[in-house]
C-alpha cells in the first residue's frame, strides 16, 4: 500500500510546539458549569429527536462564547486555555444522560421481550418492575444500585484516562515518534479561536465565521423549525424530513431487500468535505456493491426474511438476521487482519530504516525523560493507575455477575477470563491499535472478542453483557494526548479539569435524565429518532445476548450465526484488499471499500460522498493548497452554527413543556 499524498497532507497540518502552558483557570471553571447546566440537555434532546450528536457543536458554541466574553474584557486567550475548555465540554457531553434513558427503555423493549432476554436483565442495570418504570422517576430506591454503579464507573473511568492510554502515548509518540496524521484536525480549530481572541483577522477566523453562518442557516431549517413548531402546535412542521426519508417502498420492485433511506442532513455533506476523499469514495463503492448484492442475495433465497412493504428499518432487521450478522463478523476479522498486517509491516520497515542509518534501535530513554515543561506524569504512576483501575473492574464484574444477579443457572463466570481481558488482551491490542492510529489514523481490534469469550465460557444468563468488564481500547486516549501536545497544553491542565468534571458530570447526568424523562415516555412521538431506531438497536444487541441464555432451545443468535457466511465475508474482504493493494491504491480507499461491504446504507453515504466530490473538485480548485487547512476550520464553524441554533430550539421546547406542566 502506498501512503498517498492525502495522508501526508494530514500529517503536515501542524507541528508540535517547543513550549507548553497551563490552560486551566477560573474562566474555564465557570464555562464548564455553563456546559453542565445548559449544553448537556441539548446533547441528549437532539440525539433523541434527530439522532444528531451535538456534542462537538456545543463545544464550539461554548468556546466561542468564552472567547467573546474574554474579548470584551480585553483578555487574550491562548490555545491551551481554549483547548482545556473544549476538552471539558467534550468530556461532559460524551457521557450524557442518554445512558439512563436508554437503560429504562432497554428493560421495556418489545424486541427483547420477544427474544426472551427481559427476565434476565439484572436489577443493578435497571429495575424492570412496571410500577417503578411507570412513575418515570430516577430518584427512587429501586434506581439506587444503577446510580451507585454509574458513580463508581464515572470515577474510575476519569482516573483511568491517565493510565495505560498515557503509557501507550509515550511509547508511540515519544519513543517511536509516529506522526498521528489525524491529530491536527482538532488543534486547527483551537488555533482559529485563539487568533480571534487576539483580535487577529486571520484566514482561520474568517473561515470559521463563514462555516458558522452556514450552520445557523441550515440548523434553523433542519432543527429549529420542527422543534419549535412541535412544541407550540400539535404537530411539527418539517421542511426537511427528520431523521431521513424512507423510499424503500418505492424502490423495492427494482431493488428488492435494499433499504433505501435518504438523509437531508447537510452536516453529512460537510463531513464528506473534511474526510479523506478516498475514504468516502471507498464507502460509496461499498454502497454500489450493496445495491447489486442485496437483490441477488434475495433472488437466490439467502435474504428470505424480507417481504415487500416492510419498510427500510424492518428490511435492515431482516437482512441482519438472514445474512449480514455473520457476514459482518467475517468482514471485521478481515479488517483486523489487514490492520495487524499493516502494523507489522510498518514496524519491520522502521526497523530496516534504523538499521540502514546505523542505529541500533529506538531511543527508550525518552520513555522516562519526556520533553521538559509538558507536564508529564511519571510512567510508574500511570502504570499504577492502570493496575488499580483494572483490578477494580475485575472485582466489580466478578461479584456482580456471579453473586449480585440472583441464582446462577450454570457455571460461574471464570475470573481467569477477566484477568486475561485486563492484563493480556487490553495492553496488546491497545498498543497495536495505537500504532495504527499513529501511522494512518485508523484503529483496529479483534472483532467480537468480548462476545465470543462470553459464549464459550459456559456462563448462562445475561448479566455479563451489562457488567463493566476490563476490556478497553486506549488508542483514542493516545490520540487525545497527541492533540493536547500539538496545542501546547500542559498535561497537568487536563488533570485539574478532570477533578472539576467528575461532580458536575454525575449530578448533571441524573438531573438531565430526570427532566427529560418527566417530559414524556422515552421513546415516544416526542422523540422521533429514538422512536424509530431504538427498537432496532435493542434487537441487534439482543441477537448476541440470546446466545448465553439458559436452555437448549434455538435462540435468535444461533439462527443468525452462520459459519459459511463468516467465511464468505472474510474471504471477500481479504480478496478486495489484495486486489486494491496490488494496484498500489491509497490506504483510505482500501479501508473504505472493505468497511463499506457491510450492508452500506445510502442515508449517510450519498451526502458524504457528494461532499467529498464537492471538496475535491470544486473547493480544492478554488483554494488550491490551502484547502486542507480551510476545510478543517470550516467544518468546526459549521458545527458551531448548528449547535447555536440547537440551543435556541431547545430553549423554546423546554419553556413550552414547563409552561404546559405548570398549567396542568
Amino acid at each position: 500500500m502506498r501512503e498517498d499524498k492525502e495522508l501526508k497532507e494530514f500529517r503536515d497540518l501542524m507541528k508540535a510546539p517547543d513550549t507548553y502552558e497551563d490552560g486551566f483557570g477560573w474562566g474555564t471553571v465557570l464555562m464548564a458549569l455553563f456546559v453542565g447546566l445548559v449544553m448537556a440537555p441539548a446533547q441528549v434532546y437532539m440525539g433523541l429527536v434527530a439522532g444528531l450528536g451535538v456534542g462537538a457543536a456545543a463545544n464550539w458554541v461554548t468556546v466561542i462564547l468564552y472567547v467573546e466574553i474574554a474579548r470584551r474584557a480585553f483578555k487574550k486567550l491562548k490555545r491551551p486555555e481554549i483547548f482545556v475548555l473544549f476538552y471539558m465540554c467534550g468530556a461532559m457531553m460524551a457521557t450524557g444522560s442518554q445512558g439512563l434513558l436508554w437503560n429504562q427503555f432497554f428493560v421495556q423493549s418489545e424486541e427483547l421481550r420477544k427474544i426472551g432476554i427481559t427476565d434476565y436483565i439484572p436489577s443493578w442495570f435497571a429495575p424492570s418492575a412496571s410500577d417503578v418504570l411507570a412513575r418515570r422517576n430516577f430518584l427512587m430506591l429501586a434506581w439506587m444500585k444503577p446510580l451507585g454503579l454509574m458513580l463508581i464507573g464515572q470515577f474510575v473511568g476519569r482516573v483511568d484516562r491517565f493510565g495505560l492510554g498515557y503509557v501507550m502515548y509515550r511509547l508511540t509518540s515519544d519513543v517511536e515518534q509516529l506522526p498521528f496524521p489525524m491529530a491536527p484536525i482538532g488543534a486547527m480549530g483551537m488555533t482559529a479561536l485563539a487568533d480571534a481572541s487576539s483580535q487577529k483577522e486571520t484566514w482561520r477566523w474568517r473561515t470559521f465565521a463563514i462555516g458558522a453562518v452556514g450552520g445557523v442557516a441550515f440548523g434553523f431549517i433542519y432543527i429549529a423549525v420542527p422543534s419549535i413548531t412541535g412544541a407550540v402546535f400539535s404537530k411539527s412542521i418539517q421542511i426537511l424530513p427528520l431523521p431521513f426519508v424512507d423510499l424503500t417502498r418505492y424502490t423495492e420492485k427494482i431493488l428488492p431487500a435494499m433499504p433505501m433511506l435518504i438523509s437531508f442532513n447537510l452536516g453529512l455533506f460537510v463531513t464528506g468535505m473534511v474526510m479523506p476523499f478516498w475514504a468516502v469514495t471507498g464507502g460509496f463503492i461499498g454502497l454500489l456493491i450493496t445495491l447489486v448484492a442485496n437483490p441477488v442475495l434475495c433472488k437466490v433465497g439467502i435474504l428470505d426474511g424480507w417481504v415487500e412493504g416492510i419498510g427500510g428499518i424492518q428490511t435492515i432487521q431482516a437482512n441482519t438476521m438472514d445474512f449480514y450478522f455473520s457476514f459482518s463478523i467475517g468482514l471485521s476479522f478481515a479488517i483486523a487482519a489487514v490492520g495487524f498486517y499493516h502494523v507489522l509491516s510498518s514496524f519491520l520497515k522502521k526497523k530496516s530504516e534504523l538499521d540502514e542509518m546505523g542505529k541500533s534501535g529506538l531511543n527508550w530513554r525518552k520513555l522516562f525523560k519526556p520533553p521538559p515543561g509538558r507536564g508529564d506524569i511519571p510512567i510508574w504512576v500511570a502504570l499504577g493507575i492502570y493496575l488499580t483501575s483494572t483490578c477494580v473492574y475485575i472485582g466489580l464484574t466478578y461479584w456482580l455477575v456471579n453473586y449480585g444477579s440472583g441464582e446462577l443457572q450454570g457455571p460461574m463466570f471464570p475470573i481467569w477470563l477477566l484477568l486475561f481481558y485486563g492484563f493480556v488482551y487490553t495492553p496488546i491490542m491497545s498498543y497495536v491499535s495505537s500504532r495504527l492510529e499513529g501511522i494512518v489514523g485508523r484503529q483496529v481490534s479483534i472483532p467480537y472478542m468480548r462476545e465470543a469469550t462470553f459464549i464459550l465460557s459456559g456462563y448462562k444468563g445475561a448479566a455479563i453483557w451489562f457488567a463493566p468488564i476490563p476490556l478497553h481500547m486506549y488508542a483514542g486516549q493516545v490520540m487525545f494526548f497527541r492533540t493536547t501536545e500539538l496545542t501546547g497544553t500542559k498535561f497537568t491542565s487536563i488533570i485539574k479539569a478532570e477533578i472539576l468534571i467528575f461532580p458536575i458530570l454525575f449530578v448533571g447526568t441524573i438531573a438531565f435524565s430526570q427532566f427529560i424523562w418527566s417530559m414524556g415516555p422515552v421513546p415516544s412521538q416526542m422523540f422521533p429518532y429514538a422512536n424509530r431506531f431504538w427498537e432496532l438497536g435493542a434487537y441487534q444487541q439482543g441477537l448476541m445476548m440470546s446466545a448465553s441464555l439458559p436452555g437448549e432451545s434455538a435462540s435468535p443468535f444461533r439462527e443468525a450465526f452462520r459459519p459459511e457466511f463468516i467465511g464468505a465475508g472474510f474471504g471477500l474482504a481479504v480478496t478486495v484488499y489484495v486486489i486494491l493493494a496490488h494496484f498500489n491504491l491509497p490506504i483510505f480507499l482500501i479501508y473504505g471499500v472493505v468497511t463499506g461491504l457491510n450492508q452500506t446504507l445510502p442515508e449517510a453515504i450519498i451526502p458524504t460522498f457528494l461532499g467529498g466530490l464537492f471538496g475535491r473538485y470544486v473547493c480544492r480548485k478554488r483554494f488550491g493548497d490551502n484547502w486542507p487547512k480551510y476545510r478543517i476550520v470550516f467544518s468546526a464553524g459549521f458545527a458551531a452554527g448548528m449547535g447555536l441554533i440547537a440551543m435556541l430550539a431547545l430553549g423554546f421546547v423546554l419553556m413550552s413543556k414547563s409552561v404546559i406542566k405548570l398549567s396542568v
